[in-house]
């Protein structure tokens, strides 16, 4: 089973999962803000090249040869993930609240960064990067996908409209029904993403669950998936939540291809 581990770097703490021991990995706490990405990959893995995306939210899904360069901050592509083509390439995304995703191919080293809100998880990026992964000869057998700390669906208040849109892409049949149907079938799926809210016309989302459960589908076993204990609403110490404060802060995280 995965475990989570607590690392520091100049007393600074950060998150790595076994799960993906095999790379170069972390997910950062606030107190790296506000370091970017650029600095933070030349201070803790100087052998490799850093890259990023301007998140947008959505599903776009980048390799470095097709990203703007010179690649710095104020010359990023729209998107809202990065897959590595090369060895020494570390992908980043942000996140406040929403899920970032770090995923590893064990048998090529090659690596994916996907920041996965629920706008981004409705358009399913996460099995986008995978089918990137796919198309360079990735093996599904092969991959280990960890989600980060993000915030936890039972704190996570959203509209029907909004739980519907994102779990549905669990349950695709369910599309065509009218909205209260259908969220209180999504409702009854095992282990649901979709829980209980006390306010009409409410649910709380467990958006990391969701993405879970697109995986299981794709054919990835429970052993290849891990999700971090923390939330980012529940821990101030650690960890930006907009929910929370409302202010557009981030954590990094990132992971280096082999």
């Amino acid at each position: 089973m995965e475990t989570w581990q607590w690392q520091t770097w100049n007393n600074l703490p950060y998150l790595t999962c076994s799960l993906l021991d095999k790379w170069q990995h972390g997910w950062f706490t606030q107190q790296f803000s506000p370091t970017t990405p650029l600095k933070l990959t030349a201070q803790l893995y100087p052998e490799a090249s850093a890259y990023r995306v301007k998140q947008v939210h959505g599903n776009i899904v980048l390799a470095p040869s097709e990203l703007n360069q010179p690649h710095h901050d104020d010359n990023l592509n729209d998107g809202d993930g990065v897959i590595s083509e090369a060895s020494n390439q570390a992908v980043w995304v942000c996140t406040a609240d929403c899920t970032p995703v770090l995923i590893g191919d064990r048998r090529s080293g090659k690596v994916a960064a996907v920041h996965a809100g629920w706008r981004g998880t409705a358009q399913k990026i996460v099995p986008t990067a995978i089918d990137r992964l796919l198309a360079q000869g990735s093996k599904l057998e092969d991959l280990r996908v960890a989600m980060g700390p993000a915030i936890r669906g039972e704190v996570y208040q959203v509209n029907d409209a909004v739980g519907f849109e994102t779990a549905v892409t669990i349950a695709p049949r369910l599309a065509q029904e009218s909205l209260e149907s259908a969220i209180e079938q999504l409702k009854d799926i095992h282990n649901s993403p979709i829980l209980h809210d006390a306010e009409p016309g409410k649910v709380r989302l467990d958006v990391r669950r969701v993405n879970a459960l697109q995986l299981e589908q794709l054919g990835l076993a429970d052993e290849q998936i891990a999700i971090a204990p923390h939330c980012t609403y529940a821990d101030p110490v650690n960890f930006f939540s907009y929910r929370r404060q409302t202010r557009k802060k981030a954590q990094w995280s990132g992971i280096v291809s082999r």
